[in-house]
């Protein structure tokens, strides 16, 4: 009897503690609102495209519907048009590192059947100049995955490499800014493609994504269904990858992440809602535990997500499952 009472006290303790931890991840979230932002000279919407930081300016570059380079000044809140890609390029995850901005994950082409890049392209901001920094090896090309910058290079997980066919991967490979060489690394725990990957604390994070290879007799997109939950985790250190016991919560394809302080910030994405996602879900890097922001003012996927100044700011992405565009601009800030 009294060991029975020993073990129920310590499941009260236990109990409170998770309540107390639970809600001061609340409270530290809680004052966080997603509000419109004013745009001036507001391009065309456009989705599957990649939306980044750079050098303190935010640049929307590719995309299904456009070419065009537009830059947005956030202390202006004014697009400026640079110029123009030199193809239709989407399904992608942008770098920005030292003076350039990086594509080794995209592709081109059109629906169902679009094909990956075969050579690294970069963009000078500065001089609007776009050039060829080399072959990507026939193995590594594929688009849809998570490309992320790490100590002086750029790591590619995952993708896809027959458009939305088959192909989808769990191939994870590194290229070397300083010797522009790639090398092929221990291929991640899941495939997965359509999804964005983001780097804490010295490791890599897949969140999201789909296995866009899955097609059903009379039903070719029933891909929409397969979204994957897991949550992949590299450690740059040991160069080992382990999969989380906590799931996203709400699963979904293309959606924006950052991270925000302790927190991933997870938002939007597609399933086999007919509607893209609005939800906010947020993953604390210490407990590992999930908990729910604010939504969005707008359901979106494929875009990207930046942060800046402690704000999150997404633009455009598609408002439905499949193809569609917003040119709505809106940020999560206190």
């Amino acid at each position: 009897m009294k060991q029975l009472l020993i073990t129920i006290n310590l499941l009260f303790v236990s109990l409170g503690l998770f309540a107390q931890e639970n809600t001061l991840q609340n409270q530290l979230l809680k004052n966080y609102q997603w509000s419109s932002v004013v745009q001036n000279q507001a391009p065309s919407g456009r989705h599957e495209t990649s939306f980044v930081l750079h050098k303190d300016k935010f640049y929307l570059i590719g995309g299904r519907e456009s070419k065009a380079v537009e830059v947005f000044d956030p202390l202006s809140k004014t697009w400026t048009k640079l110029g123009e890609a030199p193809f239709f390029m989407h399904h992608f995850q942008a770098v920005s590192y030292q003076d350039l901005i990086y594509f080794v994950g995209a592709m081109k082409g059109n629906y169902p059947t679009e094909t990956p890049l075969e050579h690294i392209w970069t963009y000078q901001p500065d001089k609007n100049e776009w050039k060829k920094q080399g072959i990507i090896p026939k193995e590594v090309r594929r688009g849809g995955g998570g490309a992320v910058l790490y100590q002086d290079k750029i790591y590619l997980a995952c993708g896809i490499t027959n458009g939305h066919t088959s192909g989808c991967s769990n191939r994870f490979d590194v290229y070397d800014l300083k010797t522009n060489k790639w090398e092929q690394l221990t291929s991640a725990p899941h495939l997965r493609d359509h999804f964005n990957a983001v780097v804490a604390n010295d490791k890599l994070y897949l969140i999201g994504g789909r296995n866009s290879s899955v097609h059903h007799k009379n039903n070719f997109t029933a891909f929409f269904k397969y979204t994957n939950p897991f949550v992949d985790v590299y450690d740059f250190k040991t160069q080992e990858w382990i999969t989380l016991e906590e799931k996203l919560p709400y699963p979904s394809a293309a959606g924006g992440i950052v991270k925000l302080d302790n927190y991933l910030v997870y938002m939007g994405g597609e399933n086999i809602m007919p509607n893209a996602s609005n939800k906010t879900q947020v993953f604390e890097l210490t407990t590992h535990k999930w908990s729910l922001m604010p939504d969005m003012m707008e359901g979106r996927h494929g875009t990207n997500a930046i942060l800046y100044k402690g704000a999150i700011y997404v633009f455009g992405g598609s408002p439905v499952r499949g193809g569609g565009r917003v040119n709505t601009m809106e940020k999560l800030s206190k």
